[in-house]
């Protein structure tokens, strides 16, 4: 059964994808994972380890639909600022398979933490893959181009969401974004009261976040806002977020700021 967090971000992605004002496609592909139980059980599998075998953050349902989430507003707000994904100024598709990629990508990125924390992109690509293709044969039928496209596009984005290796298209380093921008202190609740031993710099930095806002920005598409409760935060900041950033190929797109409660807001991009 999902959590009331499941549900409440379920819902969030639904009417985020229906503002889209696309096709059935993305719709198709979302309500597809959406009410995978097999994928609902090796989402909580990955994250029953990351929390109590490594007291590690969230990794499960709610960070994989957050990341979806956030992954798709960013692709929107690119879209409204006239700038195209990969497939669209490569010739192979268009945005709407962009964002049944950035979708499956999202739900799927963080599956390889069943298999433990080193190397988990790696491993999540295998696991990853029946899904994708079950999906793709679900949504593109005989289309055996855009299938394959496709394909390679999420695993592309699975494999390269940590930051540590290149990514070379847009919905791929969206994804990698996206991932740095759920890093709330609910992300790191479970982790801080469930562990008897003292917590490592991710959690505590992770609780001092209130809130990650993202948004149209004034001088670039995109704005992400962090607002932390302390200066802890600012680890979470510049040695998670900004490494991801900087290794995105949306980074010339996003403005970046930071600020403890009432103190003047940091830029960083």
């Amino acid at each position: 059964m999902k959590s009331s967090r499941e549900v409440s971000v379920d819902i969030k992605l639904i009417d985020t994808v229906n503002s889209l004002n696309l096709s059935a496609k993305a719709m198709k592909g979302l309500k597809f994972l959406l009410a995978n139980e097999e994928l609902q059980a090796a989402q909580d599998y990955a994250n029953k380890v990351s929390i109590v075998r490594l007291g590690y953050n969230d990794h499960g349902p709610v960070h994989m639909r957050t990341v979806t989430l956030n992954a798709v507003i960013m692709l929107d707000l690119l879209r409204k600022a006239g700038i195209k994904t990969s497939l669209e100024a490569d010739g192979c598709g268009d945005f709407e398979d962009s964002v049944l990629a950035v979708i499956t990508c999202g739900m799927l990125h963080d599956l390889g933490m069943g298999m433990g924390r080193q190397e988990h992109e790696l491993h999540g690509m295998i696991l990853a893959l029946p899904y994708i293709d079950n999906l793709l044969n679900e949504i593109y039928e005989d289309d055996l181009q855009k299938k394959t496209m496709l394909r390679a596009l999420c695993l592309e984005g699975i494999r390269g969401h940590m930051g540590t290796i290149p990514v070379c298209s847009i919905e791929a380093g969206i994804i990698q974004v996206a991932d740095g921008c759920d890093m709330t202190k609910g992300r790191a609740r479970i982790a801080m009261h469930s562990n008897t031993q003292v917590g490592h710099i991710h959690q505590y930095s992770a609780n001092s976040i209130e809130e990650v806002n993202i948004s149209a920005g004034k001088e670039k598409p995109i704005r992400v806002d962090v607002h932390m409760s302390s200066d802890v935060g600012f680890f979470q900041v510049e040695e998670v977020l900004m490494h991801k950033i900087a290794g995105s190929t949306a980074k010339s797109h996003i403005e970046l700021y930071a600020k403890v409660l009432d103190d003047k807001e940091k830029r960083y991009l």
